[in-house]
């Protein structure tokens, strides 16, 4: 798929724009702040309105500010908070590069900016792509240091991996809500090893992680992420193998970023899957193009709506804040030339 074409979803590929643009392109949210809800009571709390957007500590490092519907350059997270957004989504690789747009987001710095995010009294989804950098639908390769290794020799180093970035995630105050083992994992994890061809070892590495999640933080909902719901084969394939090899996780969450029409369709598929393993389900990725605002605003509401009508706890918005030439990803919610908000984020308040 070129940087620009959409595939029949209505979605334009992502990882392919990165690669492109790179990288010059009241009391409960209290009790929140304080710790002293566990991460599943903040979850119940309601509809989940949520952002990934992982890339601020390196946009702010790089001098780049945001700025509120009034003009006004105000923190991103206070901005966030007043479009009624409760949680925020932050990817970790396992050894990143220092690139600015397709490294960083090593635990550490991770952690610290959950810090904030948790000050600001949101809840943390953590999303494990176990790899030095993005592993999505098409991709999903190993840490170079796994690289080598056979079955049993990853299995403990994934285990070990995930019971260490969870440690520094508590020893920092900033337990996570949810925590995706995996990042659209439709056709396995850290391949060929964990492939979906050879569904046991893929299995014993998802629940590799899955103990190690909860013997840190026993209260995580731990996610299986698939991408395009609409391809419901695919989705049965992994869910299937994975479920019949005695798979372990709590929810099941989805990337979409199709158009408005197809929403109730996507979600029906989001809520057919949930239905036959019994586990909630939620959007954990959306996005639209931003120089196409309005249709985004539009899909962004028919998502909200749908899921909400089917039962699907949340939505969160792929890197809203994203702006040029940080990045050349054009499916943000923010104006690179004014700094502002577009109608996009609206959309969180008309569903």
């Amino acid at each position: 798929m070129s940087p620009i074409q959409a595939s029949g979803s209505g979605r334009i590929s992502r990882r392919t724009l990165l690669r492109a643009g790179g990288a010059t392109a009241g009391a409960i949210a209290a009790a929140a702040a304080l710790g002293e809800l566990a991460p599943s009571a903040r979850a119940a709390a309601g509809f989940v309105k949520g952002v990934d957007i992982s890339w601020v500590p390196q946009m702010e490092a790089r001098g780049y500010s945001w700025k509120n519907q009034s003009g006004q350059t105000q923190d991103l997270l206070t901005i966030l908070k007043g479009y009624g957004i409760t949680a925020v989504r932050l990817r970790t690789f396992v050894n990143p590069s220092g690139d600015p747009a397709n490294g960083h987001c090593g635990i550490d710095e991770v952690a610290a900016f959950a810090k904030r995010v948790k000050a600001a009294g949101m809840s943390i989804m953590l999303d494990y792509m176990f790899g030095d950098t993005w592993n999505s639908v098409g991709v999903q390769n190993p840490p170079a240091a796994w690289k080598a290794m056979g079955y049993s020799q990853m299995v403990t180093a994934m285990g070990s991996y995930v019971n260490q970035t969870m440690t520094v995630m508590k020893n920092n105050g900033v337990l996570p809500t949810w925590v995706q083992i995996g990042n659209e994992i439709n056709s396995g994890i850290c391949r060929p090893v964990g492939s979906v061809s050879n569904p046991a070892q893929m299995t014993g590495l998802l629940n590799a992680a899955y103990t190690q999640v909860k013997a840190v933080s026993p209260n995580s909902t731990v996610c299986i992420h698939l991408a395009q719901p609409q391809k419901y084969d695919v989705m049965t394939t992994f869910f299937s193998r994975f479920a019949a090899n005695g798979g372990k996780w709590d929810m099941s969450v989805f990337s979409s970023y199709g158009s408005a029409d197809l929403a109730p369709g996507i979600v029906a598929n989001m809520k057919k899957i949930s239905t036959q393993y019994g586990k909630p389900f939620l959007q954990s990725e959306f996005g639209g193009r931003v120089d196409r605002a309005s249709a985004t605003q539009a899909s962004l509401v028919a998502y909200t709506k749908a899921l909400k009508a089917n039962g699907g706890q949340g939505i969160f918005y792929w890197e809203p804040e994203c702006m040029s030439p940080f990045t050349g990803y054009n499916m943000g919610a923010w104006d690179s030339a004014t700094q502002q908000p577009t109608v996009i984020m609206n959309g969180f308040s008309q569903a």
